[in-house]
């Protein structure tokens, strides 16, 4: 297997650093998803075209996080709660 990249923009980056450590392990379970299978977040279009989101469960509450990939690369671009997600993203991009 080929090794993949793993990067964070600075958004992911502060969102990931204020979680609890049980909340980490879900994020990171979902990125080692992400890894195996990216095509599995649902592509967005329009303004956030090639832009993946990928829901799952932490505690009871729908987490989403956006990526853009390739075949060597993963990039998390951003993590968090329904609320104001798509549009803080299309700020971000």
């Amino acid at each position: 297997m080929t090794h993949i990249k793993l990067s964070q923009m600075p958004a992911f980056k502060r969102a990931y650093k204020k979680l609890t450590p049980t909340e980490k392990e879900k994020v990171d379970e979902a990125i080692h998803v992400l890894i195996k299978d990216p095509s599995i977040g649902e592509e967005k279009k329009g303004d956030l075209a090639g832009v993946f989101v990928y829901q799952f469960k932490s505690h009871h509450q729908l987490m989403l996080l956006a990526y853009e990939w390739n075949v060597h690369e993963r990039l998390l671009l951003m993590l968090g709660v329904h609320e104001n997600f798509y549009r803080d993203l299309k700020n971000k991009r």
